[in-house]
């Protein structure tokens, strides 16, 4: 009975200690596309990006426009 005891024990205190070990650790990880942040981010440097443009598909909409009035000047030849 008591060999079955230690047992029980070393094994719950193994999985305690892995799982202190777990959680000490700090860093990022990539689940399904996100960047989940380590538990220091708070401390980590902060990053900045400056503002893009409002409406982000401007060349692709000023290329239809040019295509469009293409076609209307040689519909109306």
């Amino acid at each position: 009975m008591d060999t079955k005891r230690t047992w029980i024990q070393t094994t719950l205190y193994s999985g305690l200690g892995c799982l202190a070990l777990l959680a000490g650790t700090g860093c990022q990880v990539d689940v399904g596309g996100q960047t989940l942040p380590s538990p220091y981010y708070l401390t980590d440097d902060v990053q900045y990006y400056s503002e893009g443009p409002e409406f982000k598909l401007q060349r692709e909409a000023t290329a239809m426009e040019a295509l469009t009035a293409e076609a209307e000047a040689q519909q109306g030849l």
